[in-house]
């Protein structure tokens, strides 16, 4: 039996310990069930809203699930202006003087060395996991770029290679470009090669769309080359996203996922493998429509998501990103494009070629008054060239920190 004094010291104890302190180790955070439940339903929220029922699901060798989503359930018609319609049909033309036979046919994606495919009617889309949306800096910001990013300059830690024309009216544009595994170095950073199609000013109301291939660790988790999509309105504030991480981009194709890893890949001094992507507006309807590869016309932007870019575009770039988080004080070693200067060459340097335009007649046309710009010259340059051969050409990158970038 327990004593009157003993309960009496128990009691006491009890009360004093509601008064003692916990001590924290440094860098340590308190667990806070409650908080992170919270979060936690909130992620599993939004994955409901963009991982949609699929009819069949394809493992890639890299990990990825690639859902077979029938087309008119894709995130594109959750938009209020697309809500329960399908697809478009193809445009039956593509911009005049377009040949397949510049395209490289051999650079195909992972997820289909299997050679299983989706059915007709549905749409290949790659899971998004749990894991992705927690590495990233937000559930609101997932699948976005930082706001404020602009491409007429360095801003937000973004370093740029390009080459650009503007001035003009444009309505699309093409190129070829080979795919690389350069080095990321920080899980917020990224390595992209890809073209914009740009209009508005480079305010608040600068409109783009953007194809190509980029490493995100960030987004997916590892350092495989992806192709992927991007679209704005508003400077990357609050509209678009990547790929098919929200409603914009609607997707006719059941061969390709974007966001899926590209393979094979270039390698230094060996075999070179190159991406074709063009971009132009159907005269007929005005939506902005993305071919990948030999031909394959992958789906379209509708024109109602844009304010500038109902009309057209006046300017076009091509060429490489970076971003230089500076987490450790110094210049980050991510590379661009190959990891190699530009004046290595060809089998070294990452390249685009056939760098084309389309005009006011839907025409594919070759570049005038082409511009180049290298925010770090000693961290990532360009140059250009022309020839019979590869017309138009850009050869772009660089290591990112070295003895002359600090």
């Amino acid at each position: 039996m327990v004593s009157s004094s003993s309960s009496i010291v128990f009691i006491f104890v009890c009360i004093l310990l509601m008064f003692v302190p916990v001590v924290v180790p440094k860098n340590e955070t308190v667990f806070k069930p409650t908080q992170e439940l919270k979060k936690l339903k909130r992620i599993r929220n939004h994955l409901k809203k963009i991982n949609k029922p699929s009819n069949k699901t394809i493992k890639s060798p890299d990990g990825d699930l690639i859902d077979c989503v029938p087309s008119h359930l894709q995130p594109a018609f959750d938009h209020p202006k697309l809500k329960g319609q399908k697809p478009l049909e193809p445009p039956l033309e593509r911009p005049k003087g377009h040949n397949t036979s510049d395209e490289n046919i051999y650079t195909s994606q992972l997820w289909t060395e299997s050679n299983e495919f989706c059915p007709q009617g549905t749409i290949p889309i790659r899971r998004t996991t749990e894991n992705d949306v927690l590495r990233a800096s937000s559930l609101k910001r997932f699948g976005r770029k930082p706001r404020g990013v602009r491409r007429d300059t360095a801003s937000g830690g973004h370093e740029h290679a390009v080459a650009f024309v503007n001035g003009d009216q444009y309505y699309g544009a093409k190129a070829s470009i080979n795919v690389w595994t350069p080095a990321v170095t920080d899980l917020y950073e990224f390595s992209l090669s890809q073209l914009w199609v740009i209009s508005g000013s480079f305010g608040n109301d600068l409109n783009t769309v953007e194809a190509g291939w980029q490493v995100s660790p960030e987004l997916y988790g590892d350092s495989y080359p992806r192709f992927f999509t991007y679209w704005t309105t508003d400077a990357y504030q609050t509209t678009g996203c990547y790929n098919l991480l929200c409603s914009g981009f609607v997707q006719t194709n059941n061969r390709i996922a974007i966001g899926a890893a590209i393979s094979p890949r270039s390698s230094y001094k060996g075999k070179q493998f190159d991406i074709g992507i063009m971009i132009w507006k159907d005269p007929k309807h005005g939506h902005w429509w993305l071919q990948f590869g030999s031909g394959l016309l992958i789906g379209y932007w509708p024109s109602f998501l844009f304010s500038h870019l109902q009309r057209h575009a006046s300017m076009i770039q091509f060429g490489g990103e970076i971003v230089n988080s500076r987490s450790r004080g110094y210049h980050t070693s991510t590379q661009m494009g190959s990891g190699h200067f530009p004046s290595e060459g060809f089998g070294k340097a990452s390249y685009f070629r056939n760098l084309k335009v389309v005009d006011w007649d839907n025409s594919l046309l070759p570049l005038t008054n082409l511009h180049l710009l290298a925010d770090h010259p000693n961290c990532y340059d360009i140059k250009a060239g022309k020839n019979n051969v590869w017309g138009d050409y850009i050869y772009y990158g660089g290591p990112g920190r070295n003895g002359k970038c600090r």
